[in-house]
């Protein structure tokens, strides 16, 4: 392997990654790789380090923004841009690269598949929370308890600026099931990248109401950074191709913090027709002898999916962590 791809690797922390190397091999030719190493700076300041005449390192970077792996900053004149900083965000921003080769779709599943579980595992014990949360149903359900206004997605879109909606990253490369693809929708900065990269329709505030309607009635569940300020994305994940669900379903490992809340049956109303049983990914609902469904508060995220399609209406959401749980802001 290059050198210089060991370095990009090495970059966002993951130096050790043969996966991660050959995926930067694959989205960046050897200029590119340099352009990237050069960062953070802008046209001039690469063009002058790398040799470069001004307009083509303008170009190169321009295509970096559209590959996803460089970012440009609104803050100075011309852009500084940046490396993506980490692999969240080299996930999330490559995979939607228009002209990605199928080669390059299939490493990453390959490296989700092989190396991601222990790298996981790795990063939830050095973090000291999950760097993502759920939040729950809010569109299907009408809130029965009182909901912070950021964890509330209905006032987490009416606030919104800018909205677009992306295809999932995940379940664009891991196939393992046939639900939305075109569901993940990026908030405010987020949202004007993808639209500038090509890879976000803008959305109105009533089209992204309509996405998440569906993504509830779908059982996909709404995860967002773990911190107050939602202003980067909400996923609709399911529970077999995302990244944070299955390694916590499958390996226990925690990326992804339960909601504020915690899901309750009415025992009078429940009828034991198990509805609750197949919506809940994580094993946290049961039938007890008394013919009623029960609900494991360890096990529960919150995400409220049990609720939606409860027929007997015999399932809330009670608030069972206080109301400073959510961090103030993310710690990564």
């Amino acid at each position: 392997m290059d050198s210089l791809y060991i370095k990009l690797a090495n970059r966002i922390g993951l130096g050790q990654s043969d996966g991660i190397a050959g995926l930067f091999q694959i989205i960046a030719d050897p200029r590119e790789a340099q352009v990237l190493l050069a960062l953070p700076g802008t046209a001039p300041v690469v063009a002058q380090t790398l040799g470069f005449s001004e307009g083509k390192a303008a170009s190169m970077l321009e295509t970096l923004f559209v590959k996803g792996v460089a970012f440009p900053s609104p803050k100075t004149v011309p852009p500084t841009y940046k490396m993506c900083r980490d692999l969240v965000q080299f996930h999330d921003a490559s995979i939607l690269w228009p002209d990605a080769p199928q080669e390059f779709l299939d490493l990453w599943q390959n490296f989700m598949e092989v190396e991601w579980p222990e790298i996981a595992k790795t990063y939830s014990q050095l973090l000291p929370r999950p760097f993502t949360r759920v939040i729950p149903v809010g569109i299907t359900i009408e809130a029965k308890t009182y909901m912070l206004a950021f964890e509330d997605i209905r006032e987490i879109i009416e606030k919104a600026q800018t909205l677009s909606v992306t295809k999932c990253t995940c379940r664009l490369t891991a196939h393992k099931c046939d639900r939305t693809l075109e569901a993940c929708l990026q908030i405010n900065r987020g949202a004007e990248y993808n639209i500038a990269r090509g890879t976000g329709r803008r959305l109105t505030k009533e089209q992204a109401l309509e996405i998440v309607r569906q993504a509830e009635l779908d059982g996909l569940i709404h995860v967002v950074m773990n911190k107050q300020n939602v202003d980067q994305f909400i996923c609709n994940c399911c529970p077999c191709c995302c990244q944070t669900m299955p390694i916590l379903i499958e390996h226990n490992v925690s990326m992804v913090e339960p909601s504020r809340f915690a899901a309750k049956v009415d025992a009078e109303l429940c009828t034991a027709c198990g509805t609750c049983l197949d919506r809940c990914y994580f094993g946290a609902m049961t039938l007890d002898e008394n013919e009623a469904a029960a609900v494991d508060q360890a096990r529960c995220m919150g995400c409220g999916l049990c609720q939606v399609t409860c027929p007997s209406g015999a399932l809330s959401m009670e608030e069972v962590r206080s109301r400073d749980y959510i961090p103030e802001k993310w710690f990564g």
